[in-house]
C-alpha cells in the first residue's frame, strides 16, 4: 500500500481536497495521511468537520501578526521534520497558498513525488493575486503529476516547458465537493438546521427576499480596493432597497475595518460572521447573484446557475470569462455597481450569465486524479524491470 501525505492548510484547500481523501479513504492500495499545517485553523475546522476529515497531523504554525516570511520558515521547519517521520510514497498539495508552496519544496529536497491539485492556473502577474500567483509558478518546476481542472491550465504548463506525460487534465475537485454537498442538503434535517442558523443573523425570512451573496478578503484589495467596494455595495443598496446584501466578513482585521466602518449601519445590508462550507453553499443555491474577490466562488456559484462579478482587475480562471458565468469588474465602483444593476434589472443579460455552461467539470475530478497516481506507480514499477539486467 502507497502512502499518499495530503497537505491542507486553509478551508478552499480543505473543500477542494475532502474528496479526494474520501476517494483515497477508500482506496484498497492508497493510503491517505492528512496533514494540516493550520494557516487558517478556525476556518478549516469547520471543513474537517463537514466532510468527516481525520487529521493525522497537526502543524500548527499559525501565529498572531505573522509575516508571509516567518511563516514560510516555520512551515518549512515543521514538515521537513513530518516528512523524515512519516516517510510517504508521494505527496498531494491543492492551489496556489504558502502551504502548497512550502510543502512542495520541502518534498523536492526529499525526492518525493508532488502531486499538484488545481495546477496550472495563471494570471500572468506576480502581484495579483498576491502571494497566490508567485506561490504556484514556484511550485510548479518541483511537481511530478500536475492536475489542472481546464485544459487552459495544461496549456500554461505545456509553455512553462512542463511534459504533456506529467499531465492530467481532471476538472476541478471543487464541483465534487459542491455537488456531494448539495445532495446532502436534500436531507429535510439538515436543510432545517441551515434555515434556523441563517434566521437567527440575517433574519426570519432571508430566503424570502431575494439577496445579493457578496464576499471579499484579497490582499491586493486591501487599503483602497476594499473601500471602493464598501462604496459600491453602499451604492447597491440605496439603488436596490427591496434587496438584501449578505456579507459573511472575513476575520482578517484589514478586512473588517473598513467594511464595519462604511456599512454597519445600513439596513439591507447584513454583514454576517463567515460561515461554514455548508451554510456558504445555501447562500450560494438561494441568492440571486454574487459579488467575490474569491478564486473558488468564480467555479462553485456557477454550478448552481449564479452570475459572478469578480472584483478583481486579473483572474487565474479566464475559462469562466470565456464562457459567461464569470464577468471582471476591479474593487472598482462604478464598474461594479453599473454591472450588477444591469443584471438585476436586465432579465437577458442575467438569463445569458446563469444559463451559461459551467466550464469546471463533472465531480469526478478526484477519480482521474486517483487514476493516474496509480498510473504513476505502475510507471515506475515498469520502469525499474525494464532496469533490470
Amino acid at each position: 500500500m502507497k502512502k499518499i501525505a495530503v497537505f491542507v492548510g486553509t478551508r478552499p484547500e480543505g473543500i477542494k481536497m475532502a474528496p479526494v481523501i474520501a476517494a483515497l479513504r477508500q482506496a484498497p492500495d492508497l493510503e491517505p495521511i492528512v496533514v494540516s499545517t493550520g494557516q487558517h485553523r478556525e476556518m478549516l475546522q469547520q471543513v474537517v468537520d463537514l466532510f468527516q476529515i481525520t487529521v493525522d497531523h497537526d502543524l500548527a504554525v499559525m501565529q498572531p501578526n505573522q509575516t508571509l516570511a516567518s511563516l514560510t520558515a516555520r512551515l518549512m521547519t515543521r514538515i521537513d521534520e513530518l516528512l523524515d517521520r512519516i516517510e510517504p510514497d508521494m505527496a498531494l498539495v491543492q492551489g496556489d497558498t504558502t502551504t502548497v508552496l512550502v510543502a512542495s519544496l520541502a518534498c523536492f529536497y526529499r525526492r518525493i513525488p508532488i502531486g499538484h491539485v488545481e495546477a496550472g492556473l495563471r494570471t500572468g502577474n506576480i502581484w495579483s493575486p498576491f502571494p497566490e500567483e508567485v506561490n504556484r509558478r514556484l511550485a510548479s518546476p518541483l511537481v511530478t503529476l500536475h492536475f489542472p481542472p481546464t485544459e487552459f491550465g495544461r496549456a500554461n504548463l505545456l509553455k512553462e516547458g512542463v511534459a504533456d506525460k506529467q499531465i492530467r487534465v481532471t476538472g476541478n475537485t471543487v464541483i465534487d465537493a459542491l455537488q456531494m454537498e448539495v445532495q446532502r442538503q436534500q436531507d429535510p434535517q439538515i436543510k432545517a438546521k441551515i434555515d434556523q442558523a441563517l434566521a437567527e443573523e440575517v433574519g426570519r425570512d432571508w430566503d424570502q427576499v431575494p439577496y445579493v451573496l457578496v464576499t471579499g478578503h484579497r490582499r491586493e484589495n486591501f487599503g483602497q480596493g476594499f473601500e471602493q467596494i464598501c462604496d459600491a455595495l453602499a451604492d447597491l443598496a440605496d439603488r436596490f432597497p427591496d434587496h438584501r446584501f449578505i456579507y459573511p466578513v472575513h476575520l482578517n482585521p484589514q478586512v473588517q475595518a473598513p467594511v464595519q466602518a462604511r456599512l454597519g449601519d445600513r439596513r439591507n445590508i447584513k454583514l454576517i460572521t463567515p460561515r461554514d462550507y455548508r451554510t456558504f453553499v445555501a447562500l450560494m443555491s438561494r441568492c440571486r447573484l454574487v459579488l467575490t474577490d474569491s478564486g473558488g466562488v468564480q467555479e462553485e456559484a456557477p454550478g448552481l446557475g449564479k452570475p459572478v462579478l469578480v472584483m478583481r482587475d486579473t483572474t487565474e480562471r479566464p475559462e469562466g470569462v470565456e464562457a459567461g458565468t464569470v464577468q471582471l469588474v476591479g474593487a472598482d465602483r462604478a464598474r461594479i455597481v453599473e454591472a450588477a444593476s444591469e443584471l438585476l434589472t436586465d432579465r437577458a443579460s442575467y438569463d445569458a450569465m446563469a444559463e451559461a455552461v459551467n466550464p469546471y467539470g463533472d465531480g469526478q475530478a478526484a477519480e482521474r486524479i486517483l487514476d493516474r497516481i496509480r498510473e504513476h506507480f505502475a510507471e515506475l514499477v515498469a520502469g525499474a524491470s525494464n532496469a533490470s539486467p
